[in-house]
């Protein structure tokens, strides 16, 4: 999917986002289930780095595309930090994303993780994102707009297959690694161009789509992190929460996701369970299947509204889901899913 049409979903969602729950239908959290020990969230070791992060991480893409007010991101960010949140994600190009997460908490630098990505910056005059002076460059803004002498870890952002056989992309990042600009590198992607990025053995973590909606890595890439000890960082984990439409979305960042969850007619999405905002409905079950598979270590998830951070953990908190639910969801994928049905970018 492309990055006009990405943004372009973000900026027409974003409010029903800060409104609504991000894992979940709007409305309150049901109470009964949201206790007090809500944020007492796993923590996991991100592969081969020194990282132990919490198992829910916070993607500043929303914040960036949808133009967050200040004093919001400030409460936000401040208020996940405080309820145990250790790990931010952004990227160059989600508009002022850096900008914004370095206002609310840059004086707070030692309390969590900060990962960016790099290759959509800059856009204008012919200029290549992938060559080493772009990369370079960008990595140099972004520790500017951050308001830090490094980050923890940069992803290269989705590029293909073709950057990658290339090589100069990753030694760009390998040569920020060695001036202590970041201390980790990754690629974030999916498919072949991710099961490629694994196999050159240079990157210490992966970022890719996984969901009930989007299951190819589980057999194509997570397996190779696995053996190659790769910390593994999901997007997309509750994909898009597309069951909160009920006729196909004109927008295309979703529309795959709708298509692909109208045919796999699982249960928890069915018309009747969709209202369920508790860890059984279609939110809760997405997000504990997708982290209690082998390999994975975190999901970055964006929102605008600062109680969202304590009614997701909760979400988490019910625990993984039952094997025979997982391998009811794994065997109906087997079943329906296509060749086609890829790892969306």
């Amino acid at each position: 999917m492309n990055e006009q049409t990405r943004r372009d979903f973000l900026r027409t969602t974003v409010a029903g986002a800060a409104a609504g729950s991000v894992f979940g239908m709007a409305g309150t959290t049901n109470a009964s289930w949201l206790g007090h020990n809500a944020l007492k969230l796993e923590k996991r070791q991100l592969g081969k780095t020194d990282m132990k992060v919490s198992v829910l991480g916070f993607g500043g893409a929303e914040i960036g595309y949808g133009r967050t007010d200040q004093d919001r991101v400030t409460q936000l960010l401040n208020t996940a930090i405080d309820q145990g949140l250790d790990a931010i994600d952004t990227a160059e190009c989600y508009a002022d994303s850096e900008i914004a997460i370095a206002n609310a908490v840059s004086h707070r630098r030692d309390d969590y993780y900060l990962f960016t990505k790099v290759g959509h910056w800059p856009r204008g005059g012919g200029a290549d994102g992938w060559s080493d002076k772009s990369i370079m460059e960008t990595i140099e803004r972004s520790l500017k707009r951050l308001k830090t002498d490094h980050v923890d870890l940069v992803h290269l952002h989705s590029c293909g297959l073709d950057v990658l056989k290339k090589g100069e992309a990753t030694a760009a990042l390998e040569k920020a690694r060695e001036q202590g600009k970041t201390r980790y590198i990754g690629y974030s992607g999916d498919s072949l161009a991710a099961k490629y990025a694994i196999e050159t053995g240079k990157f210490d973590t992966l970022m890719t789509s996984i969901s009930f909606c989007d299951q190819e890595a589980i057999d194509l890439t997570l397996p190779l992190c696995r053996e190659r000890n790769m910390g593994v960082i999901v997007k997309r984990g509750i994909a898009n929460a597309v069951w909160r439409f009920d006729t196909k979305p004109s927008n295309g960042y979703v529309v795959e996701y709708w298509n692909r969850m109208n045919k796999l007619a699982y249960d928890f999405t069915s018309a009747e369970n969709r209202s369920n905002t508790g860890p059984d409905g279609p939110a809760g079950i997405a997000i504990r299947f997708m982290l209690g598979l082998p390999g994975v270590h975190t999901s970055v998830v964006g929102t605008t509204n600062p109680t969202r951070f304590a009614q997701n953990a909760a979400l988490i908190n019910a625990g993984p889901l039952p094997d025979e639910q997982v391998k009811a969801i794994r065997a109906r994928w087997k079943e329906v899913a296509p060749t086609e049905w890829v790892g969306l970018t």
